[in-house]
């Protein structure tokens, strides 16, 4: 169950429960799925053009791309950054899906369409992310500049990130990207919700079978949302990684060339000049497996970690009355 359901057979759940699930449904999704992300971003701050065919960039193929990071930094590199992004996950999730299930009952009880309506979770979805990333932008523009470094390293840890980043370029660097993040999440997130809870409902089994299967569902449903959702909004992840490593390009030279950008229009000018309607979707590949894992598994974890709660509380319910 994901959001209100007055009729859901698992306990009445609370915003602060589906906090607690949702933190840690992003902290194990964003662990299993670290790899896929830098690799994405490896792709989407590369200026040449990626391509097996005509390799002209340092990257130019998913494979191809593993094997020299892996051989160039090491094994730990596919989880560079991953204290800020481990932040983040936690964070996202916690005020992701605690906001979602507050906006959905505030709906359900105020209005007259149902909590679990498609609408419904997509404005809901959409309102949700658009809250967790105002409050955990600042933790993605710092895991994006630590997935983007090579060696050697500009950013010794967290810390050092933070204090060199506060001093050098400002409050406001830690926001880069902002306007694109918005305008991607809310249409991404909703449609995320949208599509998981249509898939929820077509592979609903009969009401005597409801629980078999339960936890595959999810991961099928939500790796679907994923990937729909990931396809149509793809560009605006792009233009927001390209304007997060702004000020850091003296760590990118290695990696080929460098651009800097004034803004987001700016940025999706060059970019079209550049590099064709083809640059708007570099990394594409790695995102949509990564959109289908981390969907799939956050979802999944989600409604695992949801259930826990469920069963902790009826237990304790069971113990109190027997105590009377």
């Amino acid at each position: 169950m994901v959001g209100y359901d007055p009729d859901a057979q698992g306990g009445d759940f609370s915003p602060e429960d589906a906090a607690l699930a949702g933190s840690a449904a992003g902290m194990v999704t964003r662990a299993l799925i670290s790899p896929f992300d830098v690799l994405k971003i490896r792709f989407q701050l590369q200026i040449e053009r990626v391509s097996s065919k005509l390799p002209k960039g340092k990257y130019h193929g998913l494979f191809q791309a593993t094997r020299c990071i892996h051989s160039e930094e090491g094994l730990s590199a596919f989880w560079k950054g991953h204290v800020p992004a481990q932040f983040l996950s936690i964070s996202f999730g916690a005020v992701q899906f605690a906001s979602f299930h507050f906006l959905t009952e505030v709906i359900h009880k105020s209005t007259v369409y149902d909590s679990q309506m498609a609408g419904v979770h997509f404005v809901c979805g959409g309102l949700a992310a658009c809250s967790a990333t105002v409050v955990c932008q600042p933790l993605d523009t710092l895991r994006t500049r630590f997935a983007a470094q090579g060696e050697p390293k500009v950013y010794r840890n967290l810390r050092h990130a933070v204090s060199t980043m506060w001093r050098t370029e400002g409050t406001l660097t830690f926001y880069r990207g902002l306007s694109p993040t918005l305008m991607a999440v809310f249409p991404y997130a909703g449609l995320q919700f949208f599509f998981y809870n249509v898939f929820k409902k077509m592979l609903d089994p009969p009401p005597k079978a409801r629980n078999s299967g339960g936890n595959l569902r999810s991961l099928i449903c939500g790796s679907g949302a994923g990937i729909i959702s990931k396809m149509i909004t793809y560009p605006f992840d792009l233009f927001k990684k390209r304007l997060q490593v702004g000020g850091f390009e003296e760590a990118r030279v290695h990696f080929g060339q460098v651009r800097s950008y004034r803004g987001l229009v700016d940025c999706m000018g060059q970019i079209a000049k550049e590099e064709g309607v083809r640059g708007f979707f570099k990394g594409l590949s790695p995102s949509l497996v990564k959109a289908a894992l981390s969907t799939g598994f956050t979802f999944f974890w989600y409604e695992f970690f949801l259930n826990v709660i469920g069963n902790v509380k009826r237990t304790r319910g069971t113990t109190d009355l027997k105590e009377r």
